[in-house]
């Protein structure tokens, strides 16, 4: 339901809606905020409320709403939404300022990431360089392929790892970002801030590899599907994909199924339940760190605007925590009755 235009709450969403378009939010989260935010004006404008001066008994009543019935993680993005909107609405002289400033919201348990041993990620591994075993053994006219595949996906979890790379960006990167002799690759990061990702001699092979011998055939699968559609064989090359990773078909590969395809290796790797394309992502900054990196060097790498968001994968592993115990603690390796 949308809200009434008496007040000006239709102008002010749209033009809400509108600055965050100009500083390059997603769609997703364009989306999001439209629907949080809307429906908190609806809900306002039903009762006759103000939205630039809403009193806190009305607050602390919508948040009541707000929260039955919804996880506190919904509840925590939507009125994250709904303050961005009256800060907005303050810098451009809409409203005096953000009236949820002074009304308690509940704050969500602080979380370490889910990280993956270095193991895991070998067993991760084996799973692609097994895929790359069974396509040399697949029926002739599959080998070429299954190993094109099994070259994709290699090079998918290398990169994705290696670089610390969100499932956005791996879906999102070009061939014209990739410079595989300083091993580097640029991406496109949250707010559209561009950032370089390094690339191990692992990954940097994977990815050659990949090009080489594995997206050249899922590329012809394209041009052969066009060209007998078209029934010529003269397709203007400007209609070939640039995105590095490619579907079957010779299509982007897009997030949906970059999910689907990692999702499927870690059950095939035995990875524990929950584990997702972004725990590559965690586990790259914790290795990173535990191996002795500079905070703010994780920090340029991930492409963190603020140290504090960098910083929760400051956290100690259970592993290094016990060997620091049984090494310093002067009764934790004493055996009982001694």
């Amino acid at each position: 339901m949308n809200p009434v235009a008496g007040d000006g709450t239709t102008v002010a969403l749209d033009r809400f809606l509108q600055s965050l378009a100009a500083r390059d939010a997603s769609l997703d989260t364009i989306r999001a905020y439209r629907t949080a935010v809307g429906a908190y004006l609806a809900w306002l404008a039903e009762r006759g409320v103000d939205w630039r001066r809403p009193p806190r008994a009305d607050l602390r009543s919508y948040l009541a709403t707000l929260s039955r019935g919804a996880a506190r993680t919904t509840v925590a993005q939507r009125l994250a939404a709904i303050r961005s909107f009256h800060r907005w609405a303050a810098r451009e002289d809409l409203a005096p300022g953000d009236p949820w400033g002074a009304i308690a919201t509940p704050r969500l348990p602080r979380r370490l990431p889910r990280v993956l041993e270095a193991d895991q990620i070998g067993r991760l591994l084996d799973v692609v360089e097994a895929e790359l075993d069974d396509a040399a053994t697949a029926r002739p006219e599959r080998v070429a392929l299954a190993t094109a595949l099994a070259l994709r996906d290699r090079s998918l979890i290398e990169t994705a790892y290696a670089a610390g790379l969100r499932i956005s960006e791996l879906a999102a990167a070009d061939l014209g970002a990739l410079d595989l002799r300083r091993r580097e690759i640029r991406v496109i990061g949250k707010g559209r801030k561009e950032r370089i990702g390094l690339l191990g001699a692992p990954a940097a092979a994977a990815m050659e590899a990949y090009l080489v011998d594995g997206r050249p055939e899922l590329l012809a699968r394209r041009h052969a599907a066009r060209a007998a559609a078209a029934a010529t064989t003269d397709l203007d090359p400007r209609d070939l994909p640039t995105a590095v990773y490619l579907n079957h078909l010779g299509a982007p590969l897009g997030v949906r199924g970059l999910r689907f395809r990692l999702d499927r290796l870690f059950r095939a790797a035995g990875l524990p339940v929950g584990v997702s394309p972004h725990t590559l992502r965690h586990s790259f900054a914790t290795h990173l760190l535990d191996g002795g990196a500079d905070l703010r060097v994780v920090q340029e790498l991930l492409g963190h605007e603020d140290l504090a968001t960098t910083q929760i994968y400051t956290h100690v592993s259970p592993a290094r925590m016990r060997d620091a115990y049984q090494a310093a603690h002067p009764r934790a390796r004493r055996e009982a009755g001694r």
